[in-house]
């Protein structure tokens, strides 16, 4: 793998945004009004279907809609490819398109009953995908049901601070996404307090699912973050169906984000990406389209 050397235009104004993000917070740790303004983000796993379709008319609808900033998925190690482009050409077609990427959901559970040179390996590969995109964060999104005991928890938080020193050594950030299942009791244990204990927060940050806080934590989103406020480095924002408690679009649901984001310490954060997994009103297109005009109109004042 070539060593990436150097520090990207982007990356220095986005650390420079923090130093002066942080100057900017009060003593209780919320963020002052007007502090940062983020990029309204997409995780493309949400019109996963549109992509495979038409990649290029996708992302060109997605900016043309308001967002910014991309979440991708599914990388190929083993051929350097995104979504069927070489990393180099992925690249392009995102400047073309005047968007950015600031993390990937990579590949990563995959190699969790692996050895560990296996795994290392397609680290190695995210690591070069990852630079080549200008991305600052490699997260890690997902456990195999196989796998979610108290035990493998603790093999996990190992594992993510193995990756976590490799990737941090290489000029990039590593994170953790949660669902539900971090959450489910195991004898008054959860694997999501076993990752926040066992896993080094310099080397480790934290991708907040508000969804999947509101629907399976007994504490709510701000309570978490108050416990590591500066870990908390991206959030995904998604609505919960009143009724089926599914995924759904932005504000036809049951999650009062008006109400909780004000209340939500910033001090930490850098990237937030709206993401809806299934159960559209229509399709995954109109739903984005759905998000987002209803994000620009009550919830982007607070980001």
């Amino acid at each position: 793998m070539q060593e990436h050397k150097g520090i990207s235009r982007r990356k220095f104004i986005v650390q420079s945004c923090l130093l002066i993000s942080a100057s900017m917070v009060t003593p209780s740790g919320f963020a002052l009004s007007g502090s940062r303004k983020y990029k309204m983000g997409l995780q493309l796993f949400t019109i996963r279907d549109a992509m495979e379709k038409d990649s290029l008319g996708s992302l060109k609808q997605v900016r043309s809609l308001g967002y910014e900033d991309l979440e991708i998925f599914g990388y190929d190690g083993d051929t350097g490819k995104y979504y069927g482009f070489k990393a180099t050409e992925f690249k392009k077609v995102l400047d073309d398109h005047d968007l950015t990427t600031s993390s990937g959901h990579y590949n990563l559970p995959a190699y969790f009953d692996k050895p560990e040179a296996d795994l290392m390996r397609y680290v190695d590969q995210c690591i070069e995908g990852a630079h080549i995109l200008d991305q600052d964060f490699i997260t890690w999104p997902w456990l195999d049901p196989k796998f979610r005991t108290m035990e493998n928890y603790k093999i996990l938080a190992g594992k993510l601070n193995l990756i976590g020193e490799r990737v941090n050594k290489s000029g990039l950030g590593f994170a953790y996404h949660n669902h539900d299942f971090e959450f489910l009791d195991h004898h008054g244990e959860n694997g999501y307090d076993l990752i926040l204990k066992e896993t080094d927060p310099a080397l480790v940050k934290l991708q907040l699912d508000l969804y999947w806080v509101m629907h399976s934590s007994k504490l709510s989103p701000a309570e978490l973050i108050n416990k590591q406020p500066e870990r908390f480095v991206m959030w995904h924002i998604k609505d919960m169906d009143k009724i089926t408690r599914d995924y759904t679009e932005l504000g036809s649901g049951s999650i009062d984000y008006i109400s909780m984001l004000p209340g939500l310490p910033l001090s930490g954060l850098q990237y937030y990406y709206i993401e809806q997994g299934s159960n559209f009103a229509v399709n995954s297109m109109q739903s984005i389209e759905d998000s987002a005009v209803y994000f620009k109109k009550h919830l982007k004042k607070f980001l």
